[in-house]
């Protein structure tokens, strides 16, 4: 009897998940920050023309550097299959024997472990040294492309909600409306990345909300104390 044993983990999406959240968290928390300093010393127009731009300048910040970082992970990641390639090529026994080492170190009992190791290089010797040996497997591989569009999107709309309050908000009160918002803002999305990532959804919105909240009261205390855009 054929089994079709498909499981989803929650590891599989961790290639797009840390640059989503990473992207949204710092949209909503460098933008709210920007407005509400600038708010403590400045009127609506001000405010509206430094969020904007924050958002452009930050999306563009985030994909760039989600780019640059990850590439050089990918690069990392090419060399080392690349040398493993080489190092099969030259001496197969002497891998077979080091992969079937692996095994044993992680409880298969040596016997078993040269079988295991024979027959993964007898279909695919670079795909069982890569996962193996390597630790690279294809649901956490380096995705620069990925990684950068996610933060880009995810900063521009996490952005958006801090801006939009904003310009919405009763002029006097937009330093409050918007650190109001935003405070929600972050909670949903922490709940929403420990949804998605399985785990402690508590903890998730508490560190999230913690931390932009401090940022936004260091970043308003600036803008009031030195009564200048910040």
């Amino acid at each position: 009897m054929e089994r079709n044993h498909r499981e989803e983990h929650y590891v599989a999406r961790v290639g797009w998940l840390r640059a989503a959240v990473l992207g949204a968290n710092d949209g909503i928390v460098s933008t709210a920050s920007l407005i509400v300093g600038v708010a403590a010393a400045s009127g609506r127009g001000e405010v509206l023309l430094a969020g904007a731009a924050g958002l452009a300048a930050g999306a563009l910040s985030m994909a760039a550097g989600e780019y640059v970082s990850v590439s050089s992970q990918a690069d990392t990641e090419a060399a080392d299959i690349t040398r493993e390639r080489r190092e099969i090529a030259a001496d197969p026994a002497e891998e077979l024997r080091a992969l079937a080492g692996i095994y044993e170190d992680r409880g298969v009992p040596p016997e078993l472990a040269r079988q295991v190791a024979a027959a993964l290089h007898a279909k695919d010797p670079l795909a069982a040294h890569v996962r193996d040996e390597l630790g690279i497997f294809e649901h956490t591989e380096a995705r620069p492309l990925v990684a950068a569009g996610a933060s880009a999107l995810t900063f521009g709309v996490g952005a958006a909600l801090p801006l939009a309050a904003a310009a919405l908000a009763p002029e006097p009160q937009i330093a409050l409306w918007v650190t109001a918002l935003s405070l929600v803002f972050l909670a949903l999305l922490g709940a929403v990345g420990a949804k998605a990532g399985g785990a402690s959804l508590p903890r998730a919105v508490a560190r999230v909300t913690f931390w932009g909240a401090v940022a936004m009261a260091v970043t308003w205390a600036v803008g009031h104390v030195f009564g200048a855009v910040v």
